[in-house]
């Protein structure tokens, strides 16, 4: 696996292709992201990763400052911008309440998920999905990005149901404006 790692060292998504960087989802950056399991830029602790690397793949604890009034929902989207592939792999996309101000270790579990969070479908299946990287490959970042939404993702019935549409045909419909955003990184390697 770590031939093939090295192989594919010079394939990345990069962040072009990230929810941060589509048009309609660019905004204020006025809201803090923090995590009590690792820093913005550093290595995230395995339990965080998946179970297949030995990890728990416990989504970590997560945190945010206030959101502006006027705020119906937060979207969280998780995006992996060092996969081998054209676009970041989403690992979590997430509806979470306005009045919660963080979510608990585990809190994006597809089985069990946190008070005032709906979990939506990633590139994966559902809920969070914990880092993997292909070995060899390199550091890995994983941006945990967080918006602001004036308008409810499924606030309209010309819009299918959030939880039965893809990432990357969900993302492209988020209503618009972003009132806030924020992100954190977090890196892992094998």
């Amino acid at each position: 696996m770590t031939l093939l790692g090295r192989l594919l060292n010079n394939r990345r998504a990069g962040e072009t292709h990230t929810a941060w960087n589509l048009p309609h989802l660019r905004g204020p950056e006025l809201l803090t992201l923090t995590s009590q399991d690792f820093a913005d830029g550093a290595t995230m602790p395995l339990k965080n990763c998946a179970k297949h690397i030995g990890g728990a793949d416990q989504s970590p604890h997560l945190a945010w400052t206030p959101p502006p009034p006027g705020t119906a929902q937060l979207l969280l989207v998780v995006e992996d911008i060092d996969v081998p592939l054209a676009k970041p792999a989403v690992h979590c996309l997430a509806l979470i309440d306005p009045t919660a101000g963080h979510l608990d270790p585990g809190a994006l579990s597809a089985r069990h998920p946190g008070p005032g969070v709906r979990v939506l479908r990633s590139t994966v299946g559902r809920g969070y999905h914990g880092p993997a990287p292909v070995k060899g490959h390199g550091p890995h970042r994983y941006v945990f990005q967080l918006f602001a939404l004036q308008t409810p993702l499924d606030g309209t019935s010309a819009t299918p149901p959030a939880d039965r549409v893809r990432p990357r045909t969900l993302l492209p419909s988020v209503p618009v404006p972003v009132l806030d955003r924020a992100r954190l990184t977090g890196v892992f390697e094998r």
